[in-house]
């Protein structure tokens, strides 16, 4: 199976379509839509104007943190193909999967390994299952070895403090998507010049594979 990225915490239309028109672009692009702690959060007059760019081969996530009707019903209309959400419960995110029918990356955020165990609740509603850090907007690290040996009849996606000088091909042998954000940023912005590295990185390592 081909192994593939997301790249999150988009804000910014250079750094989008730079993106978006790479070689080797990222399966996910993901945009931070309603934690304004985050430096990356965009408002939705900004989501406005980044989406309407064509996203090619890449599927756009809005994320979600414990996301209320007012924000649902802001974005509903924008052209996501998945709702990346923290912080509900497996009914809260059911109802959203059926009343904005999207596709649901469900984000479980690890302290210890009996967060891993969380994943059994959301079998029959999570698309994809994102395993992330508890740190959030900090990029905090999780110990990836809680996942590793996890079997899931869905993809697995891994997130958490990920550097884009990591060795990812020990990452993809845990996971299916590597989640990154805080690790191509220079002094807490984008930086076109990791991204490229990163999108590289992981095309070689398919290539190796």
């Amino acid at each position: 199976m081909i192994k593939g990225s997301k790249i999150c915490g988009i804000s910014d239309l250079d750094t989008l379509n730079f993106i978006i028109s790479h070689p080797y672009p990222p399966q996910f692009i993901g945009f931070i839509c309603n934690y304004i702690k985050s430096s990356r959060y965009v408002e939705v007059e900004k989501l406005n104007e980044l989406l309407t760019l064509d996203k090619k081969k890449s599927n756009f996530v809005a994320v979600l943190v414990k996301p209320d009707d007012e924000i649902l019903e802001k974005i509903k209309h924008l052209p996501f193909d998945y709702y990346q959400i923290y912080d509900c419960s497996p009914e809260e995110t059911k109802l959203i999967k059926e009343k904005y029918n999207k596709k649901i990356i469900t984000a479980l955020t690890i302290q210890d390994k009996s967060d891993v165990e969380k994943y059994h609740l959301f079998k029959d509603i999570a698309d994809i299952y994102l395993f992330d850090s508890k740190g959030y907007e900090k990029s905090m690290a999780f110990n990836h070895e809680f996942i590793k040996n996890i079997k899931l009849n869905k993809r697995l996606m891994i997130a958490g403090n990920i550097q884009v000088d990591d060795k990812l091909e020990n990452l993809m042998k845990i996971a299916d998507i590597i989640d990154i954000s805080g690790g191509l940023e220079t002094s807490g912005l984008k930086d076109i010049s990791k991204i490229e590295i990163f999108l590289n990185k992981v095309k070689k390592v398919n290539d190796e594979t």
